[in-house]
């Protein structure tokens, strides 16, 4: 498992007019090719109309499958454009799918591969990049008198709460980095004067949105 990767948050859309062609992308997530080819085949069901829906997707922990589809514009104006852009921004598990209305004015080769990669620019912005980081969960299990000062010091700290579970004790799970847990271990025995009981969850990722460049 990658220790950290960037992929898109979820779902987005982002429509943009180009010598009066509509070019609308439409961005999602998709971890296996079945969910990107799926997610494409529902935009061209939705746009059965429209003059082309090029498509394109990255998966896997090394980008292990690469598709690039122009949909009957010039080879390498569409598909490979859209591609790029998804790699020069480092994504993975990322599926792009661009439709367009011709608007009547042809934008020629150079113009449909800026055209095509400017859309997909758009579309990620709309639906926005997370950072998913590998992370152990944590279980600290405190007596409710303890509950206050814990959730208290754990919300105003950097660590990131994931749940809590209410039962004859508390239960609360935290991401910890693989290298921070000896020192978080020490930090709640000592904010809790020994009285928590501490166990490992399993690695999990935690989501943190960035800011698109």
């Amino acid at each position: 498992m990658l220790q950290k990767y960037y992929t898109v948050k979820g779902y987005g859309e982002q429509e943009i007019v180009i010598e009066k062609s509509r070019f609308i992308c439409y961005i999602n997530r998709a971890e296996t090719e079945e969910e990107a080819v799926a997610f494409i085949q529902q935009i061209k069901k939705k746009h059965w109309d429209a003059t082309h829906n090029c498509s394109a997707y990255l998966i896997g922990e090394h980008d292990q499958i690469q598709k690039a589809n122009d949909d009957g514009e010039p080879s390498g104006t569409a598909g490979v454009p859209m591609l790029e852009v998804l790699k020069k921004k480092g994504l993975k598990d990322t599926v792009a799918v661009v439709t367009r209305y011709f608007g009547g004015i042809k934008l020629g080769a150079g113009g449909l591969v800026r055209a095509y990669g400017r859309a997909v620019t758009e579309g990620l912005n709309a639906a926005g990049i997370v950072e998913r980081r590998l992370m152990r969960v944590i279980h600290v299990t405190v007596d409710y008198t303890w509950l206050g000062k814990v959730e208290n010091e754990l919300r105003s700290s950097n660590y990131k709460v994931k749940n809590i579970h209410y039962s004859d004790r508390v239960t609360i799970e935290i991401f910890v980095e693989e290298t921070d847990k000896t020192s978080f271990a020490a930090w709640i025995e000592d904010l809790t004067n020994g009285r928590s009981t501490i166990s490992e969850g399993e690695q999990t990722y935690l989501e943190v949105e960035i800011d698109t460049p």
